[in-house]
Order: C-alpha cells, then structure tokens, then sequence
C-alpha cells in the first residue's frame, strides 16, 4: 500500500522515488515485521498464558522436554500477522506473485492453527498427521502453484509425494 502513496508523493518531491526499489521495500519489510513481532509478542504470550492455551508434551519424550509443559502453543499466529502485515503494507499489491505467496502462508497458517487445536482440544501432544497436513498443502498449494506460477507445474507438489512414498 505504502509503495501508492510514495508513487503520489513522488510528484511533489523526486526522493519518494526510492520506495520504487524493491531491495529498499524488502528492507523495510523485514524490520516491519520485526517492530510488528517485538510490540504484538508480549502482549500475545501473556494473553494465551492467561487463557490457559499451552503445550502438551509427550511423556515418553527426552526429560528436557518436560519443561515445555504449559508454554504458549499458537506463536505461528505472531509471525503470520507480522509477514502478512508488512507485506501488505510494504508489497506491491497489483503482482499477483504476493497473492500468491500470501495465500499459501494463509493455507499453511491453517494446517499449523488446526494441529494445534486439535493438540489442545484432545489434550494431548497429537494433532493433524502428517499425511493430513501433506493433504491439506497439496489440495490447496498445487492447484495454486500451477496455476499463477507456470514454470513449476507440478514439480514441487510431485517431489514432496515421491519423497514421501521413498520413505516408506
């Protein structure tokens, strides 16, 4: 969004130019997410921990483990709104390669936010598995891949599936 702006300010003053370069906005991206990250994070970790949404751990696990009994668990949503904020207000939002990329963060944050639930609804340290979650990124990423990123086909969705299937 910032990028419309500096492109109308760039009439009144020449230096609203450099918003143009993408390495300048990546930049700028980054430690918007950061700043984003540092001010949402303390204030998102005490409102789980008071809202009682902590880890499970699995008590045939490593000892040390033990200790991550009852930490916060959905911190995913903290970096999905700082990525997703910065990009919006830092992207150029006509290319449909940051849709692209937006959605699929999106469809990956959901894979990541119903394996929790599920870890916290059952109580235990279990949630989606692995083949759902290769379902779930599969049916929704390749159909998108394919079609707004042409030269990939299928080749990442394929790769992920042959591996899978070698591992067996």
């Amino acid at each position: 969004m910032l990028i419309y702006l500096a492109d109308y300010l760039t009439a009144y003053h020449s230096g609203f130019n450099v918003f143009q370069y993408i390495t300048l906005r990546t930049i700028l991206g980054v430690l918007t997410a950061l700043g984003i990250a540092l001010l949402i994070g303390p204030v998102m970790i005490r409102r789980l921990s008071h809202l009682q949404i902590g880890q499970n751990v699995r008590v045939d696990g490593p000892e040390t483990h033990l200790s991550k009994a009852g930490t916060p668990t959905m911190g995913g949503l903290l970096i999905l709104v700082s990525i997703a904020a910065s990009t919006l207000l830092w992207g150029d939002l006509s290319n449909r390669f940051i849709w692209v990329v937006l959605v699929t963060t999106g469809v990956f944050g959901a894979i990541g936010w119903a394996d929790d639930y599920l870890k916290l609804t059952k109580g235990s340290s279990k949630g989606l598995s692995a083949v759902s979650q290769d379902a779930g990124r599969n049916r929704i990423d390749c159909p998108v891949l394919q079609k707004h990123c042409d030269r990939t086909r299928m080749v990442l969705c394929h790769f992920d599936l042959f591996r899978r299937g070698r591992d067996k």
